[in-house]
C-alpha cells in the first residue's frame, strides 16, 4: 500500500475516515503527539513493530508484558515470550514493565470458557480476553499510571468521525482481527492504537528486519490467547468429566456413543463413535446437555438459513433495523450476506455450515465492524 503524503513513508499506521494517514503523517501526530503510550509487547513481531513505529514518531513508549498463564503449563511459553519481549524493549531502548494477570485471567476468561462448554455452547476465549484483559485490566492499569493510550499488535484500524470512534478490518485480510475486538466500547477505542492495522504481514516482518528486531521472522502464535496451541478436548477434561452418552441421528435413533456433549461443537465430524454405518459423513448437529445426548447428521443437517443472537453490542452507532449487512461467525471466516431484524434474528442469503451457539456473530458494512453478539441458537 503506497503512501500518498510522503514518498519516503512505506508503512502506514492507520487510514482515517476522510483520507490517508501514515505512521509519520502530521495528521496522525496531531492526534496523539506528546503522549505516553503503553505498548502491549507479547514477544511477537507484530507488537514489537508496533512499539518501534511509535518510538520512531517520538512518543514516550513503555513496553508492557502481560503474563496470564503459568509458564510451561499446557504448553504455555510465557518464559520464552517474556524473554523475547525484554529483548525487544532493550533493543528499542524503551522501558519494560511486567504485569501478572494470571489469577484474573483464570477468573475472567478461563472460568467463562469452562462454564460455556459445560452448558453445551462453544465460546471464544480470545474475544473475552481482549475485552477483559487487554482492553480491561491492561487499559485500566495504563490509565492509572499516567499513560494516555495503549497500543497492541492487532490487525485492525480505528478512525474517529463525527465524535465517534469506528472499528475497521485490518488491511491484511489474512490477518484481520476485528472479529476479536467487536465488544470494545467508545471509551476503550478512544485509547486504543493499532500501529500495524494498515500494514500487510510481509511489510511488518520486513520492517522488523530493517529495524534489527531479533524476532522479525518468529512464527505467529496460535491457539488460546496467552496460553497457546492446546488440545481443546484435553484442556476441557481438566474441569469437565468424561461421561459416556448416546449419539442419535436426527430421527432420534441411537447409533453410537460419545464422551460427553460438552466436548463437541456444532459441525464437528470426529471424536464420537458410530455403531451404524450411514454411508455419509456425519457431523454434530445438536446437543441435549441434560440428557447428555449428541445428535449427528449429514451435511445438509448442519446448514442453517437463520439463527438468533443475544447480548448485542454496537461499537459506534445503533443501526436501524432491519439491517442489511455482512456477518462473520468465526475468526477469519467468510463474511456472509445477511439481514438482522428487530427480533435479533439473522437471516442468511445462503445456507451456512456450522453455526455454533456460544460463538460470536460479528456484523460488517464494507470494511467497518459495526458490532456483534453471541449466537443463541
Amino acid at each position: 500500500m503506497s503512501c500518498k503524503c510522503d514518498a519516503k513513508c512505506r508503512f502506514p499506521l492507520r487510514v482515517i475516515a476522510d483520507g490517508h494517514s501514515c505512521y509519520n503523517s502530521p495528521v496522525e501526530k496531531t492526534n496523539i503527539s506528546n503522549k505516553k503510550i503503553a505498548v502491549g509487547v507479547s514477544g511477537g513481531v507484530d507488537s514489537a513493530v508496533s512499539a518501534y513505529l511509535l518510538k520512531e514518531q517520538g512518543y514516550d513508549i513503555t513496553g508492557v508484558y502481560m503474563q496470564c498463564w503459568e509458564a510451561r503449563a499446557d504448553g504455555c511459553k510465557a518464559d520464552e515470550e517474556r524473554k523475547d519481549a525484554v529483548e525487544v524493549c532493550a533493543h528499542l531502548g524503551i522501558k519494560f514493565v511486567y504485569l501478572d494477570f494470571i489469577e484474573q485471567y483464570k477468573t475472567k476468561v478461563i472460568e467463562y470458557f469452562y462454564k460455556e462448554y459445560a452448558s453445551g455452547r462453544t465460546p471464544n476465549p480470545d474475544i473475552m480476553c481482549n475485552k477483559e484483559i487487554k482492553f480491561g485490566l491492561f487499559l485500566d492499569w495504563a490509565m492509572n499510571n499516567g499513560f494516555n493510550a495503549i497500543a497492541t499488535g492487532h490487525y485492525a484500524r480505528v478512525t474517529e468521525k463525527d465524535g465517534k470512534f469506528h472499528l475497521f478490518k485490518g488491511i491484511d485480510s489474512s490477518k484481520d482481527q476485528s472479529y476479536f475486538l467487536y465488544p470494545l466500547n467508545q471509551a476503550q477505542l478512544s485509547k486504543a492504537i493499532f500501529p500495524v492495522g494498515a500494514m500487510y504481514k510481509e511489510e511488518v516482518r520486513e520492517l522488523g528486519k530493517e529495524a534489527g528486531l531479533h524476532n522479525f521472522d518468529k512464527p505467529d502464535s496460535v491457539g488460546i490467547c496467552f496460553i497457546g496451541e492446546v488440545d481443546i478436548k484435553e484442556f476441557l477434561k481438566k474441569k469437565l468429566e468424561v461421561k459416556e452418552g448416546d449419539v442419535l441421528d436426527v430421527e432420534g435413533n441411537v447409533i453410537g456413543k460419545h464422551e460427553g456433549v460438552w466436548f463437541y461443537t456444532i459441525g464437528q465430524r470426529h471424536g464420537f463413535k458410530l455403531d451404524i454405518y450411514t454411508g455419509l459423513p456425519m457431523y454434530v448437529v445438536g446437543k441435549n446437555v441434560e440428557r447428555n445426548q449428541l445428535f449427528v447428521g449429514p451435511t445438509k443437517e448442519v446448514l442453517r438459513n437463520e439463527f438468533l443472537v443475544e447480548d448485542l453490542h454496537w461499537i459506534a452507532n445503533v443501526p436501524e433495523l432491519p439491517l442489511t449487512c455482512g456477518v462473520r461467525i468465526r475468526h477469519l471466516g467468510e463474511i456472509y450476506a445477511a439481514v438482522l431484524d428487530e427480533t435479533n434474528k439473522v437471516a442468511l442469503a445462503d445456507p451456512v455450515f456450522g453455526v455454533a451457539p456460544g460463538q460470536s456473530a460479528v456484523f460488517y458494512l464494507g470494511d467497518e465492524c459495526l458490532g456483534g453478539g453471541i449466537i443463541a441458537g
